[in-house]
């Protein structure tokens, strides 16, 4: 049994290593943009917000202090039936050209953001769409840097960097770092050309493309995956069509969640997507992860509870896992200028374990909360 056991986790090692150097490899493929030229296109910023009155004026001014021609954008609001004031902050922006929409639906939506921008899209007269979040800040030169790369590179979808700021606890911190491997994946895949994931809080598609592929069609029965699934549309028909955007400037900031039961209803919320994936190396992807990560928690228990033969093999998994996250990771601090981050890591590598199982098999069952509402 131990033997056994043992063999199972070196092998399942061995393959995280390699998964692991290999999204590496991906992330270093990737070229930060040189030169990029004006942009030529219209393009419309679009806003899904509910209960957002706290955030949303500061994304505004993040919007209009662009280094962008106003003649080329369009920054649209949609208010998701918000019960505070969103809607009155946003409409106090309306001489300085913002547009808001409310939705006013009164039968129930299976994914009511889904429907947001949808609407919006219907309405702008822009070739290019580029979504983020209500809570979100850039700097000037985001939206010219995205569109600027999107146009030099000819792409059909532009998915761009997102990073936790200005935390406020050590929880937030964590997050922080543990959300900078989930975009160095995302990125990673995409240097590769083979995306598998990224983050609708920065990213950008073209209208027409979107309107060919049926838009959300297909994919409108889950709350969340606006982003991800529709990457794996776009990737279907156009794989060699997407890029990732390596630039400073191009980067996104948001926050961190506050508390753990925040931070778990949004992983679930982000775990419930992986029900409706298609590519087959994206599925089993997911599944050596998991395993490996259930195998190592097998381990330590097998530790604690039975044989110190099983501690010591946990440790040494353990000290492999941590060296290649760390060669993963360091480049992606370093891009994000938070290196100091990386103390975090020999902590986060163990709690990580604990997190992915856990989400692994329950993020997929029942509903969970978001913006108020009991979704699924």
């Amino acid at each position: 049994m131990i033997l056994s056991l043992q063999i199972s986790l070196f092998l399942l090692t061995l393959v995280y290593i390699l998964l692991v150097l290999y999204m590496r490899k991906g992330w270093k493929i990737l070229r930060q943009p040189d030169a990029l030229p004006p942009p030529t296109v219209r393009v419309a910023v679009i806003i899904a917000a509910r209960n957002e009155e706290e955030n949303i004026g500061r994304t505004i001014e993040c919007l209009l202090r662009q280094d962008f021609p106003e003649a080329l954008r369009e920054i649209i609001i949609v208010d998701d039936h918000s019960d505070d004031r969103t809607s009155t902050v946003v409409r106090s922006y309306a001489d300085r050209g913002i547009q808001l929409i409310q939705l006013n639906e009164s039968d129930k939506l299976n994914s009511y953001k889904k429907k947001a921008i949808v609407t919006a899209i219907q309405s702008c007269t822009a070739d290019i769409i580029v979504t983020t979040d209500a809570d979100c800040r850039m700097g000037p030169a985001w939206l010219q840097t995205v569109v600027g790369y999107f146009e030099q590179q000819d792409l059909y979808m532009l998915s761009s960097p997102v990073v936790y700021s200005e935390e406020k606890s050590f929880f937030e911190r964590l997050q922080t770092l543990e959300f900078l491997y989930l975009i160095g994946l995302g990125a990673a895949g995409i240097g590769h050309s083979n995306p598998t994931t990224c983050n609708g809080a920065n990213l950008a598609y073209r209208k027409d493309v979107f309107l060919r592929l049926g838009g959300f069609n297909g994919i409108d029965d889950l709350a969340s995956g606006d982003d991800e699934l529709f990457l794996h549309k776009v990737a279907e028909q156009y794989p060699d069509k997407i890029g990732f955007c390596k630039s400073r400037d191009a980067i996104v900031y948001t926050d961190a969640k506050a508390t753990v039961k925040a931070f778990i209803s949004q992983r679930k919320r982000w775990a419930s997507k992986s029900t409706r994936y298609k590519r087959k190396e994206v599925v089993v992807l997911g599944i050596l992860i998991w395993l490996y990560n259930a195998t190592l928690l097998g381990v330590f228990f097998g530790g604690v509870f039975i044989s110190l033969w099983y501690l010591k093999v946990f440790v040494i998994s353990l000290a492999a896992k941590l060296l290649v996250e760390f060669l993963f990771i360091k480049p992606l601090a370093d891009f994000a200028t938070r290196r100091a981050l990386l103390s975090y890591l020999p902590l986060l590598t163990f709690l990580h374990i604990l997190y992915l199982v856990y989400i692994g098999l329950l993020g997929n069952m029942g509903k969970y909360d978001w913006k108020g509402r009991r979704v699924k």
